[in-house]
């Protein structure tokens, strides 16, 4: 066996079917994020809180092996948590207590909040070190504009301190923009804070671009971002994420397969 593979687990069937239906998902959110370009090597995390009654009734988490890149994640290899980071199973990966710690005061403060996606993208960054945030220029902002919170930067997010302001700033929303640092959604779902990070990145995009023409920007009538929820739930026909994800695991499947394993 070459020195670079690695063992990886194989965890179908020792879990519940909901324990492992989170893991497919979850495994397929790390590739897709891969496959989008938003990765950052082998930093930044997306957790996902361990279905009710899992785990002997602890407040567990699932969240990725430190070390591995997001395109070898597995639904097998990802790492069972509590609420600390501490690892709750024998697995032969590691994982990064300090990574969880936004996410942790996250689930802990929002127990709607049963996945946490944050990511390190060029493009979200770029924005964040703008003084304006992000500006009404797409349609894909609206979205996000309706329900964004900003949290200034403190350093790297490694003290406890730290913790209320971040759940403080996100207060009830879904995207929150990280200063100088980063994008993170939360949703109900995977498939939910995966969606709402699309469209984070893409309006955080589209604005780099548009800057980067140089004309003159023409900015969204802040009535219509007032609307936006109740347009997107006409537009996903009250599905939310649900209908998306299905073509998204195809398209994974055929760029990036052996997520499921």
């Amino acid at each position: 066996m070459p020195a670079r593979a690695l063992p990886m687990p194989d965890l179908r069937g020792r879990v519940s079917p909901a324990e492992w239906d989170l893991r497919v998902d979850l495994a397929a959110a790390y590739r897709m994020v891969a496959m989008f370009g938003w990765d950052d090597l082998v930093f930044t995390h997306i957790s996902a809180r361990l279905p009710e009654g899992e785990d002997g009734g602890r407040d567990g988490f699932l969240i990725n092996p430190y070390g591995l890149m997001f395109e070898e994640i597995t639904a097998s290899s990802l790492v069972r948590i509590d609420a600390s980071g501490r690892k709750l199973d024998d697995s032969p990966f590691d994982v990064n207590p300090a990574g969880f710690l936004i996410h942790g005061a996250v689930h802990a403060a929002r127990h709607d909040a049963r996945c946490v996606l944050h990511t390190h993208s060029l493009n979200g960054i770029a924005v964040s070190a703008q003084r304006g945030g992000l500006l009404p220029l797409s349609q894909q902002s609206i979205f996000v504009l309706s329900s964004l919170g900003y949290h200034d930067y403190e350093g790297v997010a490694l003290r406890d301190e730290e913790k209320p302001r971040l759940v403080r700033d996100l207060g009830s929303g879904v995207h929150l923009m990280l200063r100088n640092h980063g994008l993170l959604t939360v949703g109900p779902t995977v498939a939910d804070a995966f969606l709402s990070m699309y469209l984070f990145e893409a309006a955080c995009a589209i604005q780099v671009r548009a800057q980067a023409g140089g004309g003159e920007l023409v900015p969204i009538d802040p009535a219509i971002i007032a609307g936006a929820r109740q347009q997107a739930a006409q537009v996903t026909r009250g599905l939310g994420a649900q209908i998306t994800w299905p073509g998204l695991l195809r398209r994974l499947d055929r760029r990036m397969p052996g997520y499921d394993a």
